[in-house]
């Protein structure tokens, strides 16, 4: 009987020098996974990440890289207040603390400014031109050019550095342009000028420099290459006099056989 409590002693103390031992190698095993998480973590190391805006984006990666951080552009943008390629925003922003290794996120401004595509202006008040043109991030000279129109008001013409512009031309963003509006008819009588073979434009350029302007346009087979064709007849006909600001209609085409033949048609009408 005393030598079966032995043994049942000796099984209890047996257990609890394993139980310890399990208890201390567990102990072991979790003190040595703080300590590895703590360096792999870098627990308690962080940077302070420097200020890169104004900056090209070349001069902040070796920044950055220097610092044992990592450059990634997410974004572009426009703006006029740093240079061309210049770093906009960053995140995180400039003294925040972050782990070595980390990605720092740029928007950096556009290599060049942005285009803005001119809309078609045709029978518009200038108020109106004035308020989409500034919308559209361009800059609207206050002093007007003015010239006889069959309207009041109306705008005749668009002009960048004193050329005319047309729907579909591409302006840099906050270029200055500069509006032909119209006054009204005139009381002065002018010779209407020949505009057969010329393009839209130029028809236009001809008509306002004697101070008339474009009415009615009629394409013989539209929205088939209309930025190529050119006016193959006028109404009125070359030579005729009209008061300053009265209209000229044009009809337009590609098919250079039609300019001839408008040609001798206005001619034969001169005869009537």
């Amino acid at each position: 009987m005393e030598k079966k409590g032995k043994n049942i002693k000796k099984g209890l103390r047996l257990v609890s020098v394993n139980f310890l031992l399990a208890a201390l190698l567990l102990i072991g095993l979790l003190v040595g996974l703080l300590s590895w998480l703590k360096t792999y973590t870098q627990h308690g190391e962080e940077i302070e990440v420097i200020d890169v805006t104004g900056l090209s984006s070349a001069e902040a990666e070796m920044l950055l890289q220097g610092q044992g951080l990592r450059m990634v552009i997410v974004d572009s943008t426009y703006s006029d207040k740093v240079a061309f390629g210049a770093v906009v925003e960053q995140s995180p922003v400039a003294h925040s603390h972050v782990k070595n290794g980390r990605a720092i996120y740029l928007t950096v401004n556009a290599s060049g400014k942005r285009r803005v595509t001119m809309p078609n202006m045709q029978d518009m008040s200038y108020r109106q031109v004035e308020t989409t043109l500034r919308g559209l991030g361009l800059r609207v000279d206050e002093n007007y050019e003015y010239r006889p129109s069959t309207y009041r008001d109306l705008v005749l013409d668009v002009k960048y550095n004193g050329r005319s512009l047309r729907p579909g031309d591409q302006l840099p963003m906050g270029a200055m342009v500069r509006l032909m509006v119209g006054f009204g008819q005139g009381t002065e009588q002018v010779t209407v000028p020949d505009v057969v073979g010329l393009t839209l434009q130029e028809a236009r350029f001809q008509l306002l420099s004697k101070g008339l302007t474009i009415g009615a346009v009629q394409y013989d087979e539209p929205n088939n290459g209309q930025n190529k064709a050119v006016v193959y007849r006028q109404t009125p006909a070359a030579g005729r006099r009209l008061i300053e600001g009265e209209t000229v209609a044009l009809h337009l085409s590609n098919d250079p056989d039609k300019v001839k033949t408008g040609s001798q048609k206005d001619e034969e009408d001169e005869w009537f």
